[in-house]
């Protein structure tokens, strides 16, 4: 358990106080239930911040500025330098209080909050997104809105070491190096009996599963003991490192959140997650029999 309990999020009631003293992001993405096994269509949330968003927030596209150049996956981490140029490009300047948000259930703005936390930016997560600022009717804005001008180039970021790459997942899975893997994917996508967007259903060898839907209550991060002990029933005594994956290294993220404030430390989330994982078929994926009396290699 970290000793860093510096809160992480902020509640909608308390940006609406003064939100002029915050830049404020939007990280939604626009990704459709799967129809059918490899069905993966996320699209840039850029029309849906149109059509309705917190007034004075911009858009961080995770498909576009926000993502690695010439990646050949979705929504892999743009290298740091990339990263504070793309906030430069929105005019975000150094000195900013971050807050981020989306559309969604906090998911797509843990991904965002985790990237910034990776080159030390200390950003924070509107817990509930816009779907609790509107419920509260607080205002929204439409539109393109003001774009501002581009800030001077960052000072040259940290990379604090809170991504892990395949080769990295890989060892662990094959205890050939220290750590646990967590799936942040429903029971069922777990355990290969639900509809999946990736190459392959099930999990990664030697996985846990910890739920990013089961860290929620109404929209909003569970609080701080129902998380720990959400999280203590699957984390107890593991090996450290603990390696958060999930379909494309979003979902983990939203887990990230909630342990780091609940007090956990040791995280790291594997970016390319099921959908790198998945899309090469000598590594094996493991599926639950939904009899339970066995496991199944594919």
């Amino acid at each position: 358990m970290s000793d860093d309990r510096r809160d992480v999020l902020i509640r909608a009631e308390d940006l609406a106080r003064n939100p002029g003293a915050y830049t404020i992001l939007d990280a939604t993405v626009s990704f459709p239930k799967p129809r059918f096994d490899g069905d993966y269509r996320p699209e840039s949330g850029l029309a849906d911040w149109e059509r309705a968003h917190i007034p004075g927030s911009l858009h961080a596209d995770l498909l576009g500025d926000f993502s690695a150049v010439d990646a050949n996956l979705h929504f892999t981490r743009p290298a740091p330098d990339r990263l504070a140029d793309a906030l430069a490009s929105l005019g975000v300047t150094p000195d900013a209080e971050i807050v981020v948000y989306d559309q969604g259930t906090n998911t797509w703005s843990a991904r965002l909050w985790w990237m910034l936390r990776n080159i030390g930016i200390a950003a924070r997560v509107l817990d509930g997104g816009l779907a609790r600022w509107t419920a509260l009717g607080l205002p929204v804005e439409t539109g393109a809105g003001e774009l501002r001008a581009a800030t001077e180039r960052w000072a040259q970021p940290a990379d604090r070491g809170l991504w892990r790459d395949r080769d990295a997942v890989l060892a662990i899975s094959a205890g050939d190096a220290p750590g646990t893997l967590v799936c942040a994917l429903d029971p069922e996508q777990f355990a290969g009996t639900a509809t999946t967007r990736y190459s392959r259903r099930g999990h990664i060898p030697r996985s846990l599963n910890l739920p990013a839907k089961s860290l929620l209550d109404d929209g909003l991060l569970r609080p701080d003991e129902a998380v720990s002990a959400e999280a203590e029933a699957v984390l107890a005594e593991v090996e450290r490192p603990v390696v958060l994956y999930c379909g494309g290294g979003v979902s983990a993220c939203l887990v990230a959140l909630a342990l780091v404030r609940a007090g956990f430390d040791d995280l790291a989330v594997y970016d390319g997650s099921l959908e790198e994982w998945t899309a090469d078929p000598a590594l094996p994926m493991v599926t639950t029999v939904p009899s339970g009396d066995r496991e199944g290699d594919t």
